[in-house]
């Protein structure tokens, strides 16, 4: 492969400007840290990562590149949905970000049992989860996009503990059938297809019996996951939260 420049940064070479060259072959960055890429190389990459991924689950680099080369459909539908909610187009418009740098952890460590932001804190604490774990787009063709599957990425954990689910195997597949059928995003789909395969037969009994129809249910009935403002909601109780967006009780 080959390094680009941003667009931003132009470099003179034979008379002519970084820029000038960068139009004529095509290449440029959309946003920082992306990398142009064609349909075939895409192609590739996606099979690559889902090939590591299924092999692996917990690689989660490999979980973000399939992703987003596989995203080229549902994305444009989720930036669709956000754009037609009014709390959804505010979050397109603000782009805010939730990571340790933006998150006041002290004020939401001392909220009330029970509320998003005390309740979200506890997720990351037991589970030993940050949220600048967090990779940044790298392969979406779309600085808008790239920023629906950003905010898709760190609202994940806020889908943890809305749903009641840990992050072991068996918690990751019940939030990613829930994601798929909130999403469309092919990455979700696959997970929830494959990653029972490494589930005992006693925890594929229960997800079988209660937690996948529950997850399924829940997605079908809930507003679009991204159209809520989770940073103006820490001091809403989580089952409040879970009401309004119409997730289901976790059983």
């Amino acid at each position: 492969g080959r390094a680009c420049l941003s667009r931003t940064e132009p470099r003179a070479r034979d008379g002519r400007s970084g820029e000038e060259e960068e139009e004529e072959e095509g290449c440029y960055q959309l946003y920082p840290g992306h990398i142009p890429t064609s349909p075939l190389q895409k192609a590739l990459l996606a099979a690559g990562s889902a090939f590591m991924a299924l092999y692996d689950p917990y690689r989660h680099d490999m979980v973000a590149v399939l992703g987003e080369t596989t995203g080229c459909l549902a994305l444009p539908n989720l930036r669709d949905k956000m754009k037609h909610h009014p709390e959804g187009y505010r979050i397109l418009q603000e782009r805010p970000r939730i990571r340790l740098s933006t998150l006041d952890m002290a004020r939401l460590q001392a909220l009330p049992d029970g509320t998003l932001g005390r309740e979200y804190v506890r997720f990351l604490e037991d589970n030993k989860v940050s949220p600048d774990t967090r990779m940044p787009p790298k392969f979406v063709d779309d600085e808008e996009l790239a920023y629906v599957i950003q905010r898709y990425r760190e609202v994940h954990d806020l889908m943890h503990t809305l749903l009641g689910m840990p992050t072991n195997m068996l918690g990751e597949v019940v939030v990613k059938w829930f994601e798929a059928v909130q999403t469309g995003l092919p990455m979700c789909i696959l997970g929830a297809a494959f990653g029972p395969v490494r589930l005992s037969a006693r925890k594929l009994q229960l997800l079988a019996t209660e937690l996948v129809p529950w997850a399924i249910r829940s997605g079908r009935n809930a507003n679009c996951i991204l159209n809520v403002y989770y940073e103006e909601r820490w001091e809403q109780p989580v089952e409040s939260l879970r009401e309004e967006i119409g997730i289901f009780p976790p059983p």
